[in-house]
């Protein structure tokens, strides 16, 4: 009876965090059905699927639909949503990562400086070196330049004496505003017919999705992810402080490290497809230990969901607000970031 009972709250849990996850893959679902049938011209649920697995098995359905229009959800519109679903998914695990090795619940690649960085590395590539080793080029610089951004920032508050949580972030907002600088310094010299284009996409956009890049970012995003999962133990016991981390035989400064790179790896490949997106790896972590619990077992895949969810909502609403017009997804989700800031901020000060 004893070891029934004390079975019992375990297996409550693990129904619980089972019911969850099943909820996030139908709410993924339903949410990336409605991103690919909502836009300027709306389409049919049930054509959206048709055409979907008419190209997994051709023939599989009659066809009863133009040609625009499948063009319209094959070409645009899925590459467009798998895109939301990747980099809302990336930076919500960077976020959730950043937040549990620096103890702070402010942390985010945004606000880190770190997509700052990837943005500069992006932009060096797109005017000014041009794609010498090919498509590989943008994140291939957007990581450089990621990483240099947390090598400034964290050298920054080691020189400042500044590695409290609180006062990191602020490093970070710092460098961010001088790697910006810089990074407005190559559009004023770049090509002028091209900083219109760079400009919008700094903004944050995923209108120039397309299925031949969509291995790069898919290929960063399932191998950092999974390095990621199976460090969450580490994550657990750094959450709790170094000390504690370091008895339990962890190398905590080395540990960091690799997970401010691996946060640099998977934002600088996510802006150089989508342009800067805030937020994301604030909002969503908080979202997920509220749903799940604390442990990064659960909270890293909780937060994948959710920010994949949350992207394709924020491009749904970017792209109807405004239609025909392609509103930038930043605008969308500086927004809501924003006012859930102020809110967190409120939050712990109470």
């Amino acid at each position: 009876m004893s070891e029934a009972t004390s079975t019992h709250p375990q297996a409550r849990r693990r129904v619980g965090v089972s019911s969850v996850l099943l909820g996030a893959v139908a709410l993924l679902l339903v949410s990336l059905s409605f991103a690919v049938s909502v836009g300027a011209v709306p389409v049919p649920l049930g054509t959206v699927w048709s055409i979907l697995l008419n190209k997994i098995s051709p023939g599989l359905i009659e066809q009863t639909w133009s040609q625009g229009r499948e063009a319209i959800v094959w070409e645009i519109r899925f590459p467009r949503a798998i895109l939301a679903m990747m980099v809302g998914a990336g930076l919500a695990m960077v976020g959730a990562s950043l937040q549990a090795v620096t103890r702070n619940p402010l942390a985010d690649p945004h606000l880190l400086g770190i997509s700052s960085g990837g943005a500069f590395g992006a932009i060096l590539a797109l005017l000014h070196t041009g794609l010498f080793i090919g498509l590989l080029t943008v994140p291939l610089l957007a990581f450089l330049g990621a990483l240099g951004a947390t090598a400034i920032v964290l050298g920054v508050s080691r020189f400042a004496d500044a590695m409290s949580a609180d006062r990191l972030v602020l490093a970070g907002v710092a460098v961010s505003f001088i790697i910006m600088a810089g990074a407005n310094v190559l559009i004023f010299l770049g090509d002028p017919k091209a900083t219109h284009v760079v400009i919008f996409w700094m903004l944050g956009g995923l209108g120039l999705a397309q299925w031949s890049q969509l291995i790069y970012p898919l290929v960063i995003l399932v191998v950092s992810a999974a390095w990621l999962l199976a460090r969450a133990t580490e994550l657990n016991a750094m959450t709790v402080g170094d000390e504690t981390a370091s008895t339990l035989g962890i190398p905590v400064a080395r540990f960091r490290l690799a997970v401010f790179i691996a946060g640099a790896l998977i934002t600088g490949v996510m802006v150089a497809f989508s342009g800067i997106i805030g937020f994301v790896g604030l909002m969503v972590p908080h979202v997920a230990r509220m749903l799940v619990g604390g442990d990064y077992r659960r909270v890293l895949p909780a937060s994948a969901f959710l920010g994949a969810i949350f992207l394709l909502w924020a491009d749904m609403t970017a792209r109807t607000i405004m239609a025909p017009e392609d509103m930038p997804i930043g605008i969308v989700t500086g927004l809501v970031g924003g006012v859930f800031f102020v809110w967190l901020l409120s939050r712990r000060q109470a």
